[in-house]
């Protein structure tokens, strides 16, 4: 067996990020930047009011202003503020040329043309003022290589002055589950056999990322019909993800079956739980990764193998799971000989681990929101101790 930080790093290095993609912005949402993102615009382009009310210079306060116009969003006042002059101003619209201050329309009352402040407190220079460049200006890097462009990214970037990016490609993955007792979900099953839940789950846990995946079906237990199949995957798609089937069983075939098409596996089990029989290698130009067929070590083993690799072939700069720290909400008992990833819910700022841990349960697959990270060998720990957590969500 091999530590988990190994097994990581050797799964990445089968493969590399593949060749950019350019894309419109909204179908570029859920990938990941290419290279660094240049401002082709400054942002804001001048000085702009963030409120509604006049347009001022701080000298002249408390007035009276006599108000020469108006300025709003889009329509900007085309002339310049003389003493004791004042403009109407919008949020969003240009502050006329020498005034250096907008009064809130809450702290002026107006009569007719003429102005007065109904405060007393002086406002700064630059008060309600989003000055020219605040934001970004043009040269700017305003998203670095390998963001993630979620809602704030795609924000700046339309700002910005783009209309395409330029993105990390699309990695086409194949899912397969093996097992002479699956059938496909909704299906009836009798009671030697169960759904195929895996398939659905990963293609779920997928679909926040930039990658095609398709279906590759339910592979039977028969040798010669795996290795067809698997060959004929490796010259379709990037990677190839098997369910069940990885460890030692007299009907679990799908390292015979790779290892008879050639495939150069890399390694195979993991000192981890859930998950130890997890397998990788390449065949072909596809990677492939053999994830255990209990729905918890598959979804363990996916969160932590198969969405690091996705997100590395897809351009992503930081592929792996973040780690962050809260206190247990229970008793820990000591740590066993493998890394554990115990299934457990945030909550309040305290984690608590599910007590029924069992790799076969999928309830709690719907309940869990973290997965807390129990390291080998560590001592009991009590209640209110800090832990290490990955967030799954």
């Amino acid at each position: 067996m091999i530590l988990i930080a190994e097994a990581q790093a050797r799964l990445l290095a089968l493969a590399s990020p593949l060749p950019p993609v350019e894309r419109e912005l909204m179908q570029a949402v859920r990938h990941y930047m290419h290279a660094p993102l240049i401002a082709e615009r400054t942002q804001p382009a001048a000085d702009l009011s963030a409120m509604d009310g006049y347009a001022i210079a701080v000298q002249d306060f408390p007035g009276p202003w006599r108000v020469i116009g108006e300025s709003a969003a889009g329509h900007p006042f085309s002339g310049s503020l003389q003493r004791g002059e004042a403009v109407r101003i919008f949020t969003g619209a240009h502050v006329p040329q020498n005034a250096d201050s907008v009064l809130i329309q809450e702290n002026a009352a107006r009569d007719g043309d003429m102005l007065r402040a109904t405060v007393d407190r002086v406002p700064m220079r630059g008060a309600n003022i989003r000055r020219l460049g605040s934001d970004f200006c043009v040269g700017d890097a305003v998203l670095q290589t390998g963001t993630y462009l979620d809602t704030g990214a795609i924000s700046v970037a339309a700002m910005a002055g783009h209309g395409r990016l330029n993105v990390g490609g699309i990695p086409r993955i194949a899912i397969a589950a093996t097992g002479d007792e699956l059938v496909p979900a909704g299906s009836a099953c009798s009671t030697a056999q169960i759904p195929c839940s895996n398939s659905p789950m990963l293609q779920a846990m997928l679909a926040g990322l930039p990658c095609d995946v398709r279906d590759a079906g339910i592979l039977r237990d028969d040798l010669g019909a795996l290795e067809r199949s698997l060959s004929a995957l490796s010259e379709q798609v990037d990677i190839i993800v098997t369910t069940g089937g990885a460890s030692v069983g007299d009907h679990d075939l799908v390292q015979s079956a790779l290892l008879n098409i050639d495939a150069q596996m890399d390694f195979w089990k993991v000192a981890m739980r859930p998950g130890k029989p997890l397998m990788a290698g390449k065949v072909g130009n596809a990677v492939v990764l053999g994830l255990p067929g209990n729905p918890s070590s598959a979804f363990v083993t996916a969160f932590l193998f198969l969405l690091p690799l996705i997100r590395h072939m897809a351009g992503c700069d930081a592929p792996l799971p973040a780690l962050f720290e809260a206190p247990t909400a229970i008793d820990l008992p000591a740590g066993g000989d493998r890394a554990e990833y115990l299934r457990a819910t945030v909550e309040g700022g305290h984690i608590a681990p599910f007590i029924l841990q069992d790799s076969g349960l999928t309830r709690i697959l719907s309940q869990a929101n973290a997965l807390l990270v129990q390291q080998p060998h560590v001592p009991p720990r009590p209640k209110g101790t800090m832990v290490q957590y990955m967030r799954l969500s």
